[in-house]
């Protein structure tokens, strides 16, 4: 199971990297699939891993020398991430929502954002 954790990180890493995702988008469901933790258990697996930011500061550097870091927009959406995530983990805890409900939201959420990254320009 080590191997598997740490191919889960490295991928979820340049997918981080690469296109800005991997927590939520590779991360949990591999911990879910691969690992097999119910839902909510890799949820939270996941963000414990983003608790020491020093690979998305690396990330940020790399990004804001090469110009393609706005810094006040990241600051606004940052503020608002804290707060998004707080309720996000407040209502995913709640004793009527289960794993299997969870599972299928997730699987809606990522469905619709694959079909939107299909049909845009």
């Amino acid at each position: 199971m080590f191997i598997q954790l740490l191919l889960i990180g490295l991928v979820s890493g340049v997918a981080g990297g690469m296109f800005g995702i991997g927590g939520g988008a590779i991360m949990v469901p591999a911990i879910v699939l691969v690992i097999g933790l119910d839902q909510k258990l890799a949820t939270g697996t996941s963000k414990a891993t983003k608790i020491l930011p020093i690979g998305k500061i690396l990330v940020a550097l790399v990004y804001h020398r090469n110009g393609n870091l706005n810094i006040k927009y990241a600051l606004i959406i940052a503020v608002a991430l804290i707060v998004g995530n707080l309720f996000g983990a407040l209502f995913a805890n709640q004793p009527f929502i289960s794993s299997e409900l969870m599972k299928k939201l997730y699987g809606i959420f990522v469905l619709m954002i694959g079909i939107g990254y299909l049909l845009s320009n």
